[in-house]
Order: C-alpha cells, then sequence, then structure tokens
C-alpha cells in the first residue's frame, strides 16, 4: 500500500493502520477481503447440535469396540483352548502388524478390535484350526496428541487420554488469550479418511449451557481471535512508535 499526502502507513494484523505524520490522529483501514474470507469460512462450519454430530460430547464418543487399531499400539491376544496361541502383550509394529504363531504377520491398523479378532481366527481357521475363538484387546494405546493453536497463551501439541474433552485440551494450552473469540472455536477431525470440522462457543460450554466435547488424539483445536480486540492491541503496540497517544 503506498504513502502519500499526509499519512504513513504500516500494515499489521491484517490491517493498514495509517498515521497522521503530525501524530494527531490514527486511521485503521481493515482489510474487507479479509475479513469476508473469514466471516464466510466460520460462516460454513456445523455449529449447534450439527457440530455436536460431527465432534460429539463425552457421553456420545465412539465406544472402546469401535476403537481403530494404529502402530504403536499394545494388544492381547487369546485363542481358546489354545495357550501357546495366548498373548498378554503384544505389540503392533511401526508398519500395523503383529506377529502370530502359524497366522504369521497380520495387518491390523486400522481395523477394530473385533475386525482384527475375526481376521485373526480367519487366518488360523483356513488351515491349522476349526472353528477358532479369537479374543483381541487393546491394553495400550500409543501416544495419543492434540495440536492446540490460535489465540491461547501456550500453542503446541499436547497429550490426550480417554478422558480429555475440549475445555480440557485448552487448560493444556494454559487458556484463551485476551483477544480470543470463545464462539469461534474451531475442532478439525479425520472421520473415514475426510477432513471434518465443527464450531463451539467455549463461553456456552463453560457455562454448562452446551455440553463439553470429547477430543481425541490427531484432532486439531484453533481458538479464534476478536478483530477488535485485535486492533485495539495493535494501535496500542503502535502508538508508542508515532508518539500517538490517545485518552481511554
Amino acid at each position: 500500500m503506498a504513502t502519500s499526502g499526509w499519512f504513513r502507513s504500516i500494515y499489521r494484523q491484517g490491517a493498514w493502520v495509517k498515521v497522521k505524520k503530525s501524530g494527531t490522529l490514527v486511521l485503521l483501514l481493515i482489510s474487507t477481503s479479509l475479513a469476508a474470507c473469514s466471516s464466510q469460512l466460520y460462516n460454513a462450519l456445523p455449529v449447534g447440535d450439527a457440530a455436536y454430530a460431527v465432534i460429539p460430547p463425552s457421553d456420545k464418543v465412539v465406544t472402546p469396540s469401535e476403537y481403530q487399531i494404529v502402530p504403536g499400539d499394545v494388544i492381547s491376544l487369546s485363542v481358546f483352548g489354545e495357550p501357546d496361541l495366548t498373548f498378554e502383550k503384544l505389540p503392533v509394529d511401526d508398519a500395523g502388524f503383529i506377529q502370530v504363531p502359524l497366522a504369521g504377520a497380520v495387518h491390523i491398523a486400522t481395523l477394530t478390535p473385533a475386525q482384527a479378532s475375526t481376521l485373526i481366527a480367519t487366518k488360523l481357521g483356513s488351515r491349522f484350526l476349526r472353528n477358532p475363538d479369537v479374543t483381541l484387546n487393546v491394553i495400550e494405546q500409543t501416544g495419543q496428541i492434540v495440536t492446540v493453536e490460535g489465540q491461547v497463551l501456550k500453542a503446541g501439541a499436547y497429550p490426550v487420554d480417554n478422558e480429555t474433552t475440549l475445555l480440557g485440551a485448552i487448560a493444556l494450552a494454559q487458556s484463551p488469550t485476551r483477544i480470543a473469540k470463545l464462539d469461534e472455536v474451531i475442532v478439525f477431525r479425520t472421520i473415514n479418511n475426510q477432513r471434518m470440522a465443527a464450531r463451539f462457543d467455549l463461553g456456552r460450554i463453560r457455562a454448562g449451557r452446551d455440553p463439553d466435547p470429547k477430543i481425541l488424539g490427531g484432532d486439531v483445536v484453533v481458538v479464534g481471535f476478536s478483530q477488535a480486540k485485535s486492533i485495539y492491541r495493535d494501535v496500542l503496540q503502535a502508538a508508542p512508535l508515532f508518539n500517538v497517544f490517545t485518552r481511554l
């Protein structure tokens, strides 16, 4: 943006800050195109009941039987009446395989425990055992991580467990900043290989008016910001640089 006349300009946080050379006037020219794009993005995201259909609350989360095994998990395996095929701990390797006597290497990553049990039973039953009764359970899940970004005091990646909710994930990032927009908290999640997102109102959740959605490993939480608060902060930061003072 060119400067002319009595003004000089700087670009800060998506806005041109125009400062009169005399130091007596500050004009904020907000980039309307950026604001429009942001509004369209937020307006397109599901909210309310539609948001909870994508990211359900704690009492409606995926049950353990629907958990998909990932590399690094540790499973227990038992075949009824076959002690040599029973293991208290069996690690899933980096490629998603476990080693099962007679069945060999079995790829179980992305399968639920029930699906993995059926697969192993099929492999054992095809050549070695008659109607094997296989039970497989996940006893140790690999480190599950949530990424918290945006207007939080300490953005980063944090470990989560089966009890972590949205409030808990944001608490791990040491709470929202002063310029956070609490009704624009976005949770991204991959569901059936599709990237999904939903918008939540953290203020309503804190007040107990809305359920606290469950956070899973792999989720990304982004806390939005208030444009007005951000501009206010930028003015205060710019004022000493240009000898501009204002009465609050």
